[in-house]
């Protein structure tokens, strides 16, 4: 009996899963997501890149003046993703988490979900823009 009753759960719970694979809820809890970092220093300096999680170096990056770099991700299912970059540019260097699911992936935060998150780089701050083309939403550089 008790194996007729595992066997039930688990034809139920591959059949849910089934279910929430094939729907729209599913691909937005599980949707990749597209990190673009944009070199937009006033001073036009060439802006070194260096961005990485716990498992995944993304390597160093050199921008030039309106040059980007981007890369994609999907998030843990524990919402605990981070991304680190840490920028240099003459006589500067900062580190930012250029991608955190309590902010980027939380619809209770208040700069809401990037599926596309795109990040202006500026001397004073990194700056998240807004896909309806409001003002950015830019942060205190981490050190």
């Amino acid at each position: 009996m008790a194996s007729s009753r595992n066997e039930n759960f688990i034809f139920m719970l591959i059949s849910v899963l089934i279910i929430l694979a094939t729907t729209s809820v599913a691909s937005a809890l599980f949707s990749p997501k597209h990190v673009v970092i944009v070199n937009k220093l006033v001073t036009r300096a060439t802006l070194i890149v260096h961005c990485m999680n716990k498992g995944e170096d993304k390597g160093v990056i050199s921008l030039g003046p309106g040059d980007s770099f981007d890369f994609r991700f999907r998030v843990n299912l524990r919402k605990t993703t981070v991304y680190t970059c840490s920028f240099a540019w003459p006589g500067n260097t900062a580190t930012f988490d250029i991608f955190r699911a309590d902010r980027d992936d939380n619809p209770r935060s208040k700069v809401g979900i990037c599926s596309e998150c795109i990040w202006s780089i500026y001397e004073p701050a990194p700056c998240r823009d807004r896909r309806d083309g409001g003002q950015p939403n830019c942060f205190p550089w981490a050190s």
